[in-house]
């Protein structure tokens, strides 16, 4: 019962046929001696060499080669009786063996909860230890939990649940820095770009996955000082270029600018910012009037598409607007004229 319970590759099954043959072996033989002995014994009276009467020797010989023959013959048929009943000795403890196995489920399935647990305690808490171990290298952290508190208050085993707990929070931990670690390097990067809508958008979620984390809790604040500081930088280059007399630099900056100021914030920027806007239209009409009169039509052109796009509401937009047909007529003629000068070269 215990062998074909616990180990059924250790069954009689593997040695008993080798066995099981050598005895069939000895029992043919030995079924086969004392007839053959017999046939001989009448050959030999039959041959002569007994001390028989002479009307006997016929018969005795006959006897003797018939029993001769049939040992011969049976030997085969016995083989084959005694390998059949030596297959059904061991298919009946085979048979048997299944029968104790059932008896002890049958035995096993009539006891209690609590006694079924008793007896499969060990290997039950083999199971449960390679569970643990599973979900911890699949990260299932919670679930792992869960199996601790199992293993410690259903089978008592505090010490082992409370080393896989350790374990638990350490990888957990190691883990977690590291995304979190990641999750701060890729918001840095979006702070650098200057993608501050998208950081912000990025520092909430940050913050939902990793609630526990105390380094995730200023990334809100930490987003919001960087667009501050820029904004100051901003403001400090471009007064800086207004009163420098660096127009082109004061308008570049005073554009950028202008998507972190609110109205408030504007104000006090205003004085110097007409000032910057009108020197900028200024000076762009003054090299568009230039352009026109040293009949350079392509410059003239480009200078008075940015009039129009940059001052698009002003009296020098209008007057622009009026002469741009006639110098993209001859900036068209002029590019024509020089392209067949090229190819005559």
């Amino acid at each position: 019962m215990h062998n074909l319970a616990d180990d059924p590759n250790a069954t009689p099954s593997v040695v008993t046929p080798r066995r099981s043959g050598n005895g069939h072996l000895v029992g043919i033989v030995l079924d086969l001696i004392l007839p053959l002995t017999v046939s001989v014994g009448l050959i030999l009276f039959g041959t002569g060499l007994g001390n028989v009467k002479e009307a006997f020797r016929p018969f005795l010989l006959l006897a003797g080669l018939v029993g001769g023959v049939m040992v011969f013959l049976a030997a085969p048929l016995l083989w084959h009786i005694r390998s059949r009943r030596g297959a059904a000795d061991l298919l009946s403890r085979r048979v048997e063996m299944m029968t104790d196995s059932i008896r002890l489920l049958r035995d096993q399935a009539a006891l209690s909860d609590d006694a079924r647990r008793v007896l499969n305690r060990q290997t039950e808490r083999n199971l449960l230890c390679r569970a643990i171990e599973e979900d911890i290298q699949a990260q299932a952290w919670d679930a792992a939990t869960v199996l601790c508190e199992e293993l410690s208050e259903r089978f008592g085993y505090r010490a082992d649940a409370e080393e896989f707990r350790a374990r638990i929070d350490m990888a957990r931990s190691e883990i977690q820095e590291r995304r979190v670690t990641d999750a701060i390097a890729r918001l840095d990067g979006l702070i650098v770009q200057r993608r501050w809508d998208v950081a912000l958008r990025e520092s909430a979620r940050i913050g939902r996955l990793y609630p526990d984390t105390p380094r995730v809790e200023n990334l809100r604040q930490r987003v919001e000082s960087a667009r501050s500081i820029y904004k100051q930088d901003l403001e400090r280059r471009f007064l800086e270029a207004a009163h420098g007399g660096r127009v082109d630099d004061a308008m570049m900056l005073l554009k950028e600018l202008d998507t972190y100021l609110s109205e408030n914030d504007a104000e006090p920027f205003r004085e110097v910012a007409r000032g910057v806007i009108s020197k900028a239209r200024e000076n762009l009409g003054a090299q568009f009037k230039l352009a026109v009169q040293d009949r350079q039509w392509a410059t003239a052109a480009a200078l008075g598409r940015r009039i129009i796009n940059e001052f698009p509401n002003t009296r020098m937009a209008q007057e622009v607007r009026g002469m741009m047909d006639g110098i993209l007529s001859r900036a068209n003629t002029g590019a024509s004229a020089t392209a067949v000068a090229v190819s005559n070269n």
